[in-house]
């Protein structure tokens, strides 16, 4: 796809992630002056030719630096630019810590702060439960990917969205519901006519993730 920021928005920069277990992590990310939010964004599953490209990550992030939004995009270990090998959402956890404290370091402590993540992201996504995030925007979470009791997130009062497509292949709206009903304060979002992948489907992402800001 296309990246149209705007002619407004920050251009974004490549940068690094240093990780606690000695990786260095490929990374792009755009920082107005006095972002409105700040968004990490975590891609898909790795070994099925996700990263930080892919048409959800590109979507939202493109969306999101247009808003005025500081936002970070990163590439897994092993993928891409990014040092070390796929680890079976064990090492990725680091990677997700390494992301979310990136981008905790710019502006400041009134800016909320979200992790967002599609597919194998959104699993890996709810892993950290950084005290600097103002809550959790998961698009497609199979809630699968790693054992559940590694799920941090599903415990935490911050608020937790899950845009979970209507046909999705892996983790349906029902089946999720099923799955987080004892998770507070979380709410599904279906979308209606896609499946896992979200063709055609990406722009009620942006409108879902716009009502989601507005109200932390």
């Amino acid at each position: 796809m296309t990246d149209d920021f705007g002619p407004t928005a920050p251009t974004p920069t490549a940068t690094t992630l240093a990780t606690a277990d000695g990786l260095s992590l490929e990374a792009q990310w755009a920082v107005p002056a006095g972002p409105r939010n700040r968004v990490v964004i975590a891609h898909p599953h790795p070994q099925y030719g996700g990263n930080m490209h892919s048409l959800v990550v590109s979507t939202l992030f493109t969306h999101l630096v247009g808003s005025g939004c500081a936002v970070l995009r990163f590439n897994f270990r092993g993928v891409g630019g990014s040092e070390g090998e796929h680890d079976f959402g064990e090492g990725e956890q680091l990677d997700v810590r390494a992301a979310v404290d990136a981008l905790a370091a710019v502006g400041n402590e009134e800016c909320p702060l979200v992790l967002a993540g599609w597919s194998f992201g959104a699993d890996m996504a709810l892993t950290c439960d950084a005290p600097e995030l103002a809550g959790w925007f998961l698009v497609a979470p199979p809630l699968r990917v790693i054992n559940a009791d590694r799920f941090k997130a599903a415990a935490d009062p911050r608020p937790k969205w899950l845009a979970v497509p209507e046909r999705d292949q892996f983790n349906p709206p029902d089946e999720a519901r099923s799955t987080v009903a004892d998770w507070p304060n979380t709410e599904i979002h279906p979308i209606g006519g896609a499946d896992h992948f979200l063709v055609g489907r990406t722009d009620r992402l942006n409108d879902l993730i716009d009502d989601y800001l507005a109200v932390l």
